[in-house]
């Protein structure tokens, strides 16, 4: 809304500093402050009132010496993070970006489903929450949203420069074109284009396989994301640095000059990204003052479940979504070692009649837990690996 504001004063008034709002790294550096400071602000009296409306965490969280009760921590405060990401996102956003719009539905939709669960824990006393069946429902209702956007929609094209528009003059000029393809990391001409992942698959039927693909990446990240919801501070951190990560590929995604020097998808309008992915940041580094060790509150379902839709839909759109397991290296880990230990416990309980485990217990940060790590060690761990996997996803620009 500011954007729209600002250009008015600039391109009809002629307000000298208005013009600063069309540069997308001023309105990015605001919205993460924006985001840090409306989640500083506001989380003190938000926590104040879920206490006073008793929504609390009735659970037990594996502590140092045994099982730690956290009983009246309280929870849903997801919400707070979710607000200090729409409200920069509203302010200074250009809202007529098609993948702006694809994020703002996606933090709503599964914030939506989060609160469902959160909201029957609390309120109905039910410790296993919403079906485990509708939130795949909402994850794959989300897929078929983004594969219809990137698909059908027009303006979402990759944009070639350098193409001859005449052999005698020498000139160039850009075309869009309007591709299924994505980023292929480690090879030199790194794209895949998913038209041809089914041989003999008409390109009109492309977005099916866009379905099945998205649909998939949404759950594992949604679900890693929530896994790894276990200790206090670890997801709200991992998530800032691959929001952070984010922020970088979409800005240089939609850069032509950074674009063409580095031999990327130049995809128009993603760099709008940034500025949501910067007020995501502010939001998960604002929201750590209050859920690092020991926590005030939990983000819950919530913010679990929307922030790690957040990530692949990111991704997605821009297209890096094969960097994830890379990227998202630590929700991968955790969400392997819940499959690793259930289907060892069962095949060993099938062949030998009691089931046995690989780890001590699941997932694998309260493993290292039983072990007799402190929770605030297995966090800021997790943290620095989290940021050597960053960094060695943007380092996959120029490997190759």
């Amino acid at each position: 809304m500011l954007y729209y504001l600002f250009k008015y004063l600039h391109e009809t008034l002629h307000l000298p500093g208005a013009g600063v709002f069309k540069y997308i790294s001023f309105r990015a550096a605001s919205a993460a402050v924006l985001a840090l400071l409306i989640t500083i602000l506001w989380g003190q009296r938000f926590i104040t009132l879920l206490k006073q409306k008793q929504i609390v965490e009735g659970v037990r969280r594996l502590g140092l010496d045994g099982e730690q009760q956290k009983d009246h921590t309280p929870t849903m405060g997801g919400l707070i993070i979710l607000m200090a990401i729409l409200i920069p996102t509203l302010l200074l956003a250009r809202l007529s970006n098609t993948y702006i719009l694809l994020l703002i539905l996606t933090t709503l939709w599964m914030g939506t489903i989060g609160f469902m669960d959160d909201y029957i824990k609390v309120y109905k006393q039910n410790k296993s929450g919403l079906a485990g069946k509708f939130k795949i429902f909402g994850q794959i209702g989300l897929g078929i949203i983004v594969s219809a956007t990137l698909f059908f929609r027009q303006d979402v094209v990759i944009r070639h420069h350098n193409v001859p528009a005449s052999a005698a003059t020498g000139e160039t000029t850009v075309v869009d074109v309007k591709a299924t393809k994505t980023t292929l990391p480690f090879f030199k001409n790194n794209e895949l284009d998913y038209s041809k992942i089914i041989p003999g698959l008409n390109q009109r039927y492309t977005w099916l396989v866009y379905i099945l693909v998205f649909s998939f990446i949404i759950s594992a990240v949604s679900n890693g994301a929530n896994i790894t919801d276990g200790l206090d501070g670890l997801l709200t951190g991992t998530l800032a640095i691959s929001g952070a990560t984010l922020a970088i590929l979409a800005y240089l995604s939609g850069n032509a000059i950074f674009a063409q020097y580095l031999n990327i998808m130049h995809i128009p309008h993603t760099g709008e990204l940034a500025v949501f992915c910067t007020a995501f940041v502010g939001a998960c580094i604002g929201f750590l003052w209050y859920n690092a060790y020991p926590a005030q509150v939990f983000m819950g379902d919530t913010g679990s479940l929307a922030l790690g839709s957040i990530v692949a839909v990111l991704a997605i759109v821009i297209r890096k979504e094969l960097l994830l397991p890379l990227l998202g290296g630590i929700f991968l880990i955790e969400n392997l070692s819940v499959i690793l230990q259930v289907s060892y416990f069962r095949y060993t309980k099938r062949k030998y009649g009691a089931g046995k485990r690989l780890f001590r217990m699941a997932p694998i940060h309260h493993h290292f837990q039983k072990l007799g790590w402190h929770e605030s060690t297995i966090v800021i761990r997790c943290w620095i690996v989290g940021i050597l996997l960053a960094v060695l996803t943007l380092v996959t620009l120029k490997l190759r």
